[in-house]
């Protein structure tokens, strides 16, 4: 009979004994040490508490933390009394932790470490606070500045999803917005893969596919930063996460909606930088902007803007406000949600306890606030409150939905306001959308021609400032597309604008609760150009096109 030595299962018992070896022997220094021992073989690893160390200095120092409550770290140490160790023992509690040492096993602390290939990049706070700090993050954020960068980046690690944690999916797909400075994120279910789209300059753009199985554990992922329920999937739900970066952190916005084939995410980014636009670069055109300007250095009166979502009413206000702000005055905003934060203003958010836009406004004017900003007027004794504080020594702005600036007075008096006192306290209404740039780098020359002429040379001829338009009217620029657009042949968006200012005759047709149609008659002799004509006057100004213009407003009366 021949035995047959098995050499790998020699090896095996071998190492088996070693490690039993080891882990008694460091039994018995726990002793000496006067340190508890235990095992992370059979210990799970929290990889919030790991990723508090960072990779090379948990294997230089032979450390890893593996559990933590609160700001109760557990920490595993080769050698408790390490020159070290005793280093990164002193920068956690410099740090506001309370350390508790555990004595371990090399190959305990080599389990530990097998956990850093799966961390993500990220660090989740118990806030909802995702802080993207690693350099391979950021890099993303500064080089895919084009769409088909970061759709290659993607799919890449889709594919590659096996060796990544899907949490490393999620970032490159925010990371990628962010370089993009998309405003939204779109992940939209069909019934054999999901479908990733960015909104660029409030348009939206494919961008890649998921298959089923990574959707399902994104969705969790994405459920669990936002401070949702992960087992409700039929019900819709919001929430919210926070991302730190270098440059500010950037609120994301998070919409959950049952579809057919699964759940649909949306994911709004407020990125600070794009409110940074001062009032005098918003697109307003000159006069109205003089007229603006008049109007928010009074003490008093309200200043109405309107238009739908995603038209831009948000970075106005804030441009306004920033522009007021001033160490002399308090400033007191009602919001739904808050958007961007703003130094020096007291921003306070509605909710569904009872603190509305109108118990906001009730308290508000019980802090001597000089400004008041509420974010929409959505019913009567919101408007009500809103109009006697502007009759009362308060500067207020607000929005109010309307199709245009006409609009605004007959809505006022629809919400039961007497229309007798709406001129005392409404100063200016505007109204406001949003179009795309051209691209500087790659938009073409055309000439003026056909209908299109034809229908430019109709509108301009009633714009009543005819110093604002230009006396060459022989041709226009094109969209083309290029690698810094995106191929879409625009870059950036700017408001195109209308406004009312309340004037005597504005006030007569308010107070006979007059048509739309009739205050715009009310309206002729202000010289104000309406929302059609300051987008015509871009037009011809190269800013941009006829198709993008009518992409939001109609040309037609």
């Amino acid at each position: 009979m021949t035995i047959q030595f098995d050499e790998d299962k020699q090896n095996r018992k071998m190492t088996d004994l070693l490690h039993r070896e080891e882990e008694s022997l460091v039994q018995v220094l726990s002793g000496k040490y006067n340190v508890e021992y235990t095992s992370l073989l059979t210990t799970p690893i929290n990889t919030d508490a790991l990723r508090l160390i960072d990779e090379q200095t948990s294997r230089d120092s032979l450390v890893a933390a593996f559990a933590i409550i609160d700001k109760k770290i557990k920490l595993a140490a080769r050698n408790p009394t390490d020159i070290k160790t005793v280093a990164v023992v002193e920068k956690l509690e410099k740090a506001g932790y309370n350390p508790q040492i555990y004595i371990v096993s090399k190959q305990s602390l080599e389990k530990a470490w097998k956990y850093f290939k799966d961390l993500s990049f990220a660090h989740e706070s118990r806030a909802g606070s995702l802080e993207i700090s690693s350099e391979q993050i950021t890099a993303i954020i500064d080089q895919a500045k084009s769409l088909p960068t970061v759709i290659s980046i993607l799919e890449n690690t889709i594919i590659a999803k096996k060796s990544y944690r899907v949490s490393r999916i999620l970032e490159i797909v925010v990371a990628g917005a962010l370089a993009l400075d998309a405003s939204d994120i779109h992940l939209e279910p069909e019934e054999g893969y999901v479908r990733l789209r960015y909104r660029l300059d409030g348009v939206l753009q494919d961008v890649t596919r998921f298959d089923n199985e990574t959707y399902g554990l994104l969705l969790s992922r994405m459920k669990l930063i936002s401070g949702m329920k992960l087992n409700i999937k039929k019900d819709s739900q919001d929430g919210r996460f926070s991302i730190h970066l270098a440059v500010g952190e950037v609120e994301v916005r998070v919409s959950i909606l049952p579809g057919a084939y699964n759940e649909s995410v949306v994911m709004r980014l407020l990125n600070p930088k794009s409110i940074s636009v001062p009032l005098e670069e918003l697109g307003i055109q000159p006069k109205l902007l003089k007229i603006l300007l008049a109007e928010v250095d009074r003490p008093d009166g309200m200043t109405l803007t309107t238009g739908p979502t995603g038209s831009g009413k948000t970075t106005t206000l804030y441009a306004i406000l920033k522009k007021v702000h001033s160490s002399d005055v308090k400033i007191i905003t009602i919001e739904d949600p808050i958007e961007y934060h703003l130094p020096g203003i007291v921003q306070t958010q509605v909710n569904d306890k009872g603190y509305t836009f109108l118990e906001g406004l009730r308290a508000a004017v019980r802090q001597d606030p000089d400004i008041i900003m509420v974010g929409e007027i959505r019913d009567n004794e919101t408007a009500d409150i809103a109009i006697n504080s502007a009759l009362t020594g308060h500067l207020v702005f607000s929005t109010i939905h309307t199709n245009d600036a006409a609009g605004t007075f007959p809505r006022l008096i629809e919400l039961g306001i007497n229309p007798k006192i709406i001129p005392s306290a409404v100063r200016l209404a505007m109204a406001q959308r949003l179009v795309r740039r051209l691209c500087k780098n790659c938009k073409k020359e055309i000439v003026l021609e056909g209908e299109t002429k034809k229908i430019i040379e109709e509108i301009v001829a009633v714009i009543e400032d005819v110093s604002l338009v230009p006396t060459d009217r022989s041709k226009i620029w094109a969209a083309v597309g290029c690698d810094k657009c995106n191929n879409t042949g625009y870059k950036g968006r700017i408001g195109v604008y209308e406004a009312i200012s309340m004037t005597k005759e504005i006030e007569e047709s308010v107070q006979n609760n007059s048509s739309d149609r009739e205050i715009w008659n009310a309206a002729k002799g202000q010289g104000i150009p309406t929302m059609r004509q300051d987008g015509i006057l871009k037009i011809l100004q190269g800013i941009t096109t006829v198709e993008e213009l009518t992409r939001v407003i109609s040309l037609n009366d």
